[in-house]
């Protein structure tokens, strides 16, 4: 009997891990993240780039727990910031940080920057490996909008709060899920992906 193909999000994160099973739900594909798997580990992210941050997580999760697994590298980068803080974004404040900490020092970095200046963008880079180690698909995708002053909304994650999109006048902390999941850099990269997935899925390599 034939059973679905398998992708592990290469995250422990659920919240991460319930945005994307939606968008790959129709193609037949049982999403897991890394909280199902006791044996996975945390990877070093020793790149220069999302790209390389994304392969080095999906290659070396995928050679662990010999499954394909989809590495995932996102962050925002505030144009006032130099593009900052871009792939230290979980870490912006330092060790231990938090998505309190992190959302409180870019405030201060921005403290004395006009609203017209606050420009950003969300950058998601995706790679998928198989259980060689080999990488099978790749996309990458943004969503632009600026920082705001304070927090407002209490969805999502990371600097959701602080995130506006600019067409909608309110923050991913606003919107909420199913909002998010149109527009977000992750959907997007996620979209962009469906049809590599599909043409896996279909050749018969993917089992």
């Amino acid at each position: 009997m034939n059973r679905q193909p398998c992708l592990v999000l290469g995250t422990g994160n659920r919240k991460k891990g319930v945005e994307l099973a939606a968008l790959f739900a129709p193609l037949g594909i049982t999403v897991q993240t890394l909280a199902d798997f006791p044996e996975s580990f945390q990877v070093d992210e020793t790149g220069n780039t999302f790209a390389e941050n994304a392969a080095c997580k999906a290659i070396e999760q995928a050679r662990r727990l010999d499954r394909w697994v989809l590495g995932e590298d996102s962050g925002l980068m505030v144009d006032a910031l130099g593009g900052s803080p871009g792939i230290y974004s979980a870490r912006f404040s330092g060790p231990g940080a938090t998505d309190a900490s992190n959302n409180a020092y870019l405030l201060d970095k921005l403290s004395d920057t006009p609203l017209a200046e606050r420009t950003a963008h969300y950058v998601c880079h995706m790679t998928l490996s198989d259980p060689s180690g080999r990488i099978a698909a790749e996309s990458e995708d943004v969503c632009r909008g600026r920082v705001v002053f304070a927090p407002r909304g209490e969805h999502g994650f990371g600097y959701d709060p602080l995130f506006e999109v600019v067409e909608y006048h309110r923050t991913f902390g606003e919107l909420g899920a199913v909002v998010k999941a149109c527009l977000s850099h992750r959907s997007r990269a996620a979209r962009r992906l469906v049809p590599q997935l599909a043409r896996l899925v279909e050749s018969g390599r993917w089992r």
